[in-house]
């Protein structure tokens, strides 16, 4: 992780990639799960072809959009659909958290460990580029790592009522059946274009961030008498605030690439009229940069930021929670790994004291005999 994963002896820089696996999978799925609602309403609406305007007469109705706002579109998915419409998508989008999640964390460190071997991290000129390249890879192998389970849950959170696909299961069969099992992948070439700069900016910006913070905080001590006795600040605060910035600039400017993607994945998805236009099939057959002037050609500059103010209030939370989360977890880690080892060095030592003392009783008893 940023900051903390740079700092020697850490909890995070002595975990195992195990226990990084775990604890980027739990705090990944804990921040899926709560921000689910706001994943399905801006999936809703970077796939929504018609330009997001109301209906201010009968006449203007055949051009209004479905959703037209974040509070609009949350009412009608809970009066059409339910509670349940709200958290579509659930179960592929928990299995794509656990390796993409688990994976970019691993992937993380042995990129900062490997920068660390070439002696760049040590370098403040090379700081940026090592936080900025590694969040890249982490990214990139974490993306491939889990791609299917993302496609089918932008499918599922797309399709609405009624239902094209009953569960994952059905959509992986449907969609296999369809267009071979390389229709599973569909888009990966335009998500890895997105996702690389959308995680570096993240995982950079989470770095500056927490080095801006610590600097800032040193500078304090300096000036104020009497600081070395001051609390510490909270690091769990620190943590979760450096990564809510981090999430919201990352995800507003990576945007557009991300409309581009879930037009990719859901292109050909019969989905109900009711719901506007449907992406047609061909659209996949478009290169990155044709895809993205078709949507702004049709759509307009706005179009390109569809979904962009329930995609920024759930990534700026998202990447908050991950990230105080999986701090945690590796802290909880760390401290029952310590805790434990104090307990096996007591005992052992306590055996040891046990053993010595056993021959001295020993032959105090032979000579009374």
């Amino acid at each position: 992780m940023g900051g903390a994963l740079q700092d020697e002896g850490t909890p995070a820089q002595k975990s195992t990639s195990l226990q990084r696996a775990v604890a980027g999978s739990l705090s990944g799925c804990v921040a899926r799960f709560i921000i689910g609602p706001l994943d399905v309403i801006k999936i809703r609406f970077q796939v929504q072809l018609e330009p997001i305007k109301s209906a201010q007469s009968a006449a203007a109705r055949h051009a209004a959009s479905k959703y037209t706002g974040l509070g609009q579109a949350l009412v009608t998915i809970l009066k059409e659909e339910g509670v349940q419409g709200l958290w579509r998508g659930t179960v592929p989008g928990l299995l794509l958290t656990v390796p993409y999640t688990g994976v970019q964390f691993v992937a993380l460190q042995h990129a900062k460990d490997t920068a660390a071997k070439l002696g760049l991290s040590g370098n403040p000129g090379w700081a940026p580029i090592v936080s900025l390249g590694s969040g890249a890879c982490a990214g990139a192998a974490g993306t491939v790592a889990s791609y299917p389970f993302d496609l089918i849950r932008t499918t599922l959170a797309a399709q609405g009522e009624p239902k094209v696909y009953r569960n994952m299961f059905d959509a992986a069969v449907g969609i296999t059946k369809g267009k071979g099992v390389q229709g599973l992948y569909s888009g990966l070439g335009v998500t890895m274009v997105e996702i690389m700069p959308y995680a570096a900016l993240q995982f950079g910006l989470y770095d500056a961030l927490q080095s801006a913070w610590k600097s800032a905080q040193v500078h304090y001590q300096q000036l104020v008498k009497g600081a070395k006795d001051s609390q510490p600040s909270d690091t769990r605060a620190v943590n979760f605030t450096c990564g809510l910035l981090a999430g919201l600039f990352a995800k507003l400017a990576t945007h557009p690439l991300d409309v581009a993607k879930k037009r990719y994945q859901v292109a050909g998805l019969q989905r109900s009229l009711k719901y506007g236009a449907r992406v047609e099939s061909q659209f996949a057959m478009k290169t990155l940069q044709a895809g993205i002037v078709d949507i702004y050609k049709k759509e307009g500059l706005s179009g390109l930021w569809k979904g962009s103010m329930p995609s920024i209030a759930k990534a700026a939370p998202s990447a908050a929670i991950t990230f105080s989360v999986y701090e945690a977890i590796i802290g909880w880690m760390a401290a029952d790994e310590l805790r434990r080892a104090n307990t096996g060095s007591s005992s052992s030592s306590s055996s040891s004291r046990s053993s010595r003392s056993l021959p001295s009783n020993s032959n105090s008893v032979s000579s009374s005999k």
